[in-house]
């Protein structure tokens, strides 16, 4: 009897010895699993020094890339978007975006490639607003009017960054004060743009502001698009969606008339898919006032931030860039100004046409008129704005 209760007792302990190492090799092979998978998911921000601006300010760069082959370079100078790859249809990764090699080349005058645009993106008439009947003088950077923010905007100046890695998405986080009266703007503006990138490639711009007097504020991002990854080649291969009914022309200096118009039977009907070289040359007073396309949409958004409002298709790369925001405007520019003086990295100069930008925003001059959307900030308020940039293939 005891020699059994023995057997028993040794049988036992041999069956829980070979339980609990089951249980650990399961446990281990689940922590192994998981740990691929978070790796997997994960997506990186790395920081590497980018160079010295001529003030001697020392500006950084910041790679996010994803798993599946989506790399976006930002740097804290002008928060500039200089490297962006996305994937063709057979699977290979290219640049898409206009951009320099060096800060050098960022800090002389250029067509705001890469660049977040503020306090204002686009035009005011003559410089000029006024607030509670004070008239401000910004200005003159393109003649007669004020352009951008300025020439020292938001574009010309070093943000400090924040990153942030979070399991299948990361975040940069740029900040800047924009003090009282700089460009002549009023009140003393804290800025906040957060990119985020996200594993199913796309690129998330959020905007963020307060200030401590009345002023008006439009942010935008001014990236140039290829689709093709080739410099060497136009954008008017590239298909143009835009969910848009209206259209806001402007006068000979790029100004808005105060009147919206339908886009119906005109070269601005980009409702369906549309070549954007079809109409570009067609005999028109708007197209001919902006050599080309270089005008803002009023944009057709009943789910704001959820609606695609625009979309851009390269048929021989198969990719595809499609975008949603919450504002009530589209600037699309079909790059009419570039004239081959600008270098491109790899040799050569960016040629007319080579790229296109889709800023999304608020009215040109707004500030001016009276029957837009306003731009307006209190104190006490919060601007915030979103813009998504997605990309996939059509194979």
């Amino acid at each position: 009897m005891n020699v059994l209760k023995r057997s028993v007792f040794i049988l036992t302990l041999l069956s829980t010895a070979i339980v609990l190492v089951e249980c650990k090799g399961e446990k281990k092979a689940d922590t192994e699993k998981t740990e691929t998978a978070d790796a997997k998911a994960s997506v990186t921000i790395e920081k590497s020094e980018y160079g010295t601006t001529a003030k001697g300010e020392k500006v950084e760069s910041y790679k996010l890339k994803n798993q599946n082959g989506m790399e976006v370079d930002i740097i804290t100078f002008g928060g500039r978007i200089t490297n962006l790859k996305v994937p063709n249809k057979e699977g290979v990764s290219e640049n898409v975006v206009i951009g320099f090699n060096s800060l050098a080349q960022y800090e002389k005058e250029n067509p705001f490639f890469g660049a977040l645009i503020g306090r204002y993106g686009n035009r005011i008439a003559k410089g000029k607003f006024s607030l509670d009947g004070k008239e401000y003088q910004l200005a003159i950077n393109n003649a007669p009017n004020a352009l951008h923010g300025g020439p020292q905007g938001f574009f010309n100046v070093v943000w400090k960054a924040d990153e942030v890695k979070s399991g299948e998405t990361a975040f940069l986080k740029l900040s800047y004060l924009s003090k009282d009266m700089e460009e002549g703007y009023p009140g003393n503006l804290q800025v906040f743009v957060t990119y985020t990138l996200t594993n199913d490639n796309q690129l998330e711009v959020l905007y963020e502001a307060t200030t401590d007097k009345k002023t008006v504020v439009n942010l935008t991002q001014h990236s140039y698009f290829n689709l093709s990854g080739d410099f060497t080649k136009t954008i008017l291969d590239h298909e143009l969606t835009l969910n848009a009914d209206k259209l806001v022309p402007v006068d000979a200096t790029l100004i808005p008339t105060g009147k919206l118009e339908d886009v119906a039977n005109t070269p601005f009907d980009f409702r369906t898919p549309k070549l954007i070289g079809k109409d570009i040359a067609v005999k028109n007073e708007q197209l001919e006032k902006g050599k080309g396309y270089d005008h803002c949409w009023v944009l057709n958004n009943p789910e704001k931030g959820k609606t695609i409002i625009a979309k851009v298709y390269h048929a021989p790369s198969g990719r595809i860039l499609e975008m949603t925001t919450d504002e009530p405007g589209i600037q699309f520019y079909s790059g009419n100004f570039l004239d081959g003086t600008l270098p491109m990295p790899k040799g050569g100069t960016f040629a007319h046409r080579t790229g296109l930008c889709l800023e999304t925003e608020h009215y040109p001059d707004s500030p001016n008129q009276k029957n837009f959307p306003t731009t307006v900030l209190n104190p006490g308020e919060n601007y915030k704005t979103k813009t998504t940039f997605k990309f996939s293939v059509k194979k």
